[in-house]
């Protein structure tokens, strides 16, 4: 199994250039990280999956809660483990590209970026038969230079407007809290299904039921940026 390479840091969230301000969605907007549309939904969204056993542990957990999420998946991932897939896919849940191999963008080639976002596609249609149009870079970084195959690609880019930093290995309670001190309509919720030690199982348990009990509905990132 292997390990994706680099861990998302909101510090390199945002090529002001590229990332739009939290707006509500605009067909024409490459970039999109929240609505403020003002209607209390919510969007959880897990990187870097399928892992053998985090993602069955999350998948139960949403299904407890009839909750429906988007899970940004590395193809490579999901070529180790493709039942996993095929049971985010069949218990309702959307799929997004975060390229194949997880590599930072930072330093990479156009080639090697268009690379990664084809190879992933490739990868999830061959095990599910989906063709999904969401896009999420490593560490939210976007070089402007490949904004233009994106834009050919037909993708969005999703990126968040809460990082729980699971990924830093969080304390459930720390996640909650920031969670419950940051949250408002139309938040993209960043966690992880693919992280070593983490606690974001266990942060779910407090956010999902905290949030249905304060209004909110969870929905997938296509539904809320397709909402008006």
């Amino acid at each position: 199994m292997k390990r994706p390479v680099c861990f998302v840091c909101t510090a390199l969230l945002m090529l002001a250039l590229f990332v739009q301000p939290a707006a509500a969605w605009d067909s024409s907007v490459v970039v999109f990280k929240k609505n403020t549309n003002g209607r209390k939904t919510v969007a959880l969204t897990f990187d870097d999956g399928p892992h053998p056993r985090h993602t069955g542990e999350i998948l139960d957990i949403l299904r407890e809660y009839d909750v429906k999420a988007t899970f940004f998946v590395v193809g490579e991932n999901a070529g180790y483990y493709p039942d996993l897939l095929r049971r985010i896919v069949n218990e309702g849940h959307e799929i997004g590209n975060h390229t194949f191999s997880h590599r930072c963008f930072r330093k990479l080639t156009v080639s090697q970026m268009s690379r990664e976002i084809r190879l992933c596609e490739n990868s999830l249609y061959r095990i599910c038969g989906q063709k999904t149009r969401l896009f999420r870079p490593p560490e939210g970084v976007l070089p402007g230079s490949i904004i233009e195959y994106i834009r050919k690609a037909n993708y969005t880019v999703i990126l968040w407007s809460i990082d729980t930093r699971d990924w830093a290995r969080t304390s459930a309670e720390a996640m909650f809290e920031n969670v419950k001190k940051n949250v408002s309509p139309g938040e993209i919720i960043l966690m992880h299904d693919f992280t070593r030690g983490s606690h974001t199982a266990e942060a779910l348990r407090m956010i999902i039921p905290y949030l249905i009990d304060e209004g909110y509905r969870f929905v997938t990132v296509t539904e809320l940026i397709g909402s008006e």
